[in-house]
């Protein structure tokens, strides 16, 4: 029989942004409060599981998601630059707002096409450095389970290459909320299947947050 070993991309919690900046990789964005019971939840959701590996993009927000899982399973916590944020031109801006950036047309270049997409890291490359990841954390945990906490773009990128999809997309209609779980299911190297789960749903209320 062919080994299975399951990755699983978690999105961090949520984060305390009231100004509703777009912060991609910018430094000192943090859980709020609900973030961190959004962690606790995931934690609560993989207890009894078979993990036996975490790692971590090196922001703040996903290594205090993770925080709670490594004290769950007694496990280290391995960082891992390729489970970063995408790069994006709007990186400090604010979104959601009477001044929201895509209302600017200073801006409006930045959008010429989103098929690569125009503003930002391409997604093939968003989609290869993402399963890079993911194929290290299989080989860490062959047979077994692992966590890798990352941001939604990337995991939803990620979860439509190993689908066969078109990675451009209506950002609108992605499946990945807030502490959501998003599995790699892999025979010997091989995805067969994608999973999801939501262990923190009863904590969201209304959309993502930017910045993701």
């Amino acid at each position: 029989m062919t080994e299975k070993t399951i990755v699983h991309l978690l999105r961090h919690g949520e984060v305390y942004n009231p100004e509703g900046i777009l912060y991609g990789r910018l430094p000192d964005y943090h859980l709020s409060e609900n973030g961190v019971l959004m962690a606790k939840a995931a934690a609560k959701w993989f207890a009894g599981r078979d993990v036996t590996a975490l790692f971590s993009s090196p922001m703040e927000r996903a290594q205090e998601t993770v925080a709670p899982l490594a004290e769950t399973f007694g496990l280290p916590v391995e960082i891992d630059d390729r489970l970063i944020e995408a790069t994006n031109c709007f990186e400090g801006m604010k979104f959601g707002h009477g001044d929201a950036s895509l209302k600017k047309p200073k801006n409006w270049p930045l959008l010429c096409n989103p098929f690569r997409p125009s503003w930002g890291e391409p997604y093939e490359d968003l989609a290869q450095r993402m399963l890079d990841a993911a194929a290290t954390a299989r080989d860490a945990a062959r047979g077994h389970e692992v966590v890798c906490v990352s941001h939604q773009l990337p995991i939803w990128i990620a979860r439509r290459k190993a689908e066969h999809k078109r990675l451009w997309h209506n950002p609108a209609n992605r499946e990945c909320a807030l502490a959501s779980v998003t599995s790699l299911v892999y025979e010997g190297d091989r995805i067969t299947r994608v999973e999801y789960a939501e262990p923190a749903a009863a904590l969201i209320s209304g959309p993502g947050v930017p910045g993701a």
